[in-house]
């Protein structure tokens, strides 16, 4: 059963404190011989992080902050790729990323444009090829800082979700009929060494602050305590099922901190998903009937 610590924050000033705070309750260790840390951000589009869809940089900076006051001056990379309708030169940009760079002394890298590696890799008796970045394979430390949303096709995007914006290769519409099967093999070749969860401010029927700071090591156990949070029940969840038959993790966690329950009640939850999934459900099991004669 994996740890994940629920801190919460009130304000952004403090976010280096409560983000210390969230790895400290987790016991996370800091190996002596770090120099290279990359920070997977969630810039799945050009929204703006105060509407709760992306991670904020002010998020970010704290973490830095963090990291440089733990390590020994670290390397910090921030990383993200193009994808089909999104061009990380524009969202480095508009998301306030090119500002924080400059600001803190870190680099930008668009993925779709380093240097990489194909690797091949089995996921649900499939086998895939995709293309491992430099930035991420040559890491001494990779940090995913993902967002608690609701998501079409999968349900929710948290921790799991997030690396599959790891993936250099830009059509990423490609990949849709095969979604959670891509998912949890990105998780494969690209697994994170640290969840740290920016759920400060949330985008569930409304976008609303909920000051959540969640931080782990297993990515599944992450996105097993966010599903929980926005009502969902992670057992339902193929990609998180899927992620712990495959090795990546445990759906059963033990959480210290903060009540989850604070968190799950405050999340402004779309109350019709469930009504949505049983109705999906249905017609399936009514077609199928109907096949069958």
């Amino acid at each position: 059963m994996s740890l994940i610590s629920l801190v919460r924050t009130n304000r952004s000033s403090n976010l280096k404190n409560h983000i210390e705070k969230s790895v400290d309750l987790i016991n996370f260790h800091f190996n002596s011989n770090i120099h290279k840390v990359v920070i997977k951000a969630n810039m799945c589009y050009y929204w703006d992080y105060s509407i709760g869809e992306t991670t904020s940089p002010l998020f970010v900076s704290g973490l830095i902050d963090f990291l440089r006051e733990r390590l020994s001056s670290p390397e910090v990379y921030i990383v993200e790729s193009d994808a089909s309708a999104m061009k990380c030169k524009h969202a480095f940009r508009m998301l306030g990323y090119e500002k924080l760079a400059n600001k803190k002394g870190v680099n930008l890298i668009n993925l779709s444009k380093d240097e990489n590696k194909e690797i091949k890799v089995t996921t649900a008796n499939k086998s895939y090829k995709f293309l491992i970045p430099a930035t991420i394979k040559n890491a001494d430390l990779f940090i995913n800082v993902p967002k608690i949303k609701y998501m079409a096709g999968t349900l929710i995007s948290c921790a799991l979700k997030n690396i599959y914006g790891c993936n250099p290769y830009p059509q990423k519409f490609k990949y849709h009929s095969k979604l959670d099967e891509v998912i949890v093999a990105l998780n494969k070749i690209m697994k994170p060494d640290l969840c740290l969860v920016d759920g400060v401010i949330v985008r569930g029927q409304h976008t609303k602050k909920l000051g959540l700071i969640m931080a782990s090591e297993d990515s599944v156990s992450t996105d097993s305590a966010a599903a929980k949070i926005i009502g969902l029940n992670p057992k339902k969840i193929r990609h998180i099922v899927l992620a712990e038959k495959e090795g990546l993790g445990r759906i059963r966690y033990k959480t210290i901190g903060e009540n989850i329950e604070y968190f799950a009640q405050r999340f402004p939850r779309k109350d019709q998903i469930e009504k949505i999934e049983h109705a999906i459900i249905k017609l399936g099991v009514s077609v199928l009937r109907k096949a069958r004669g």
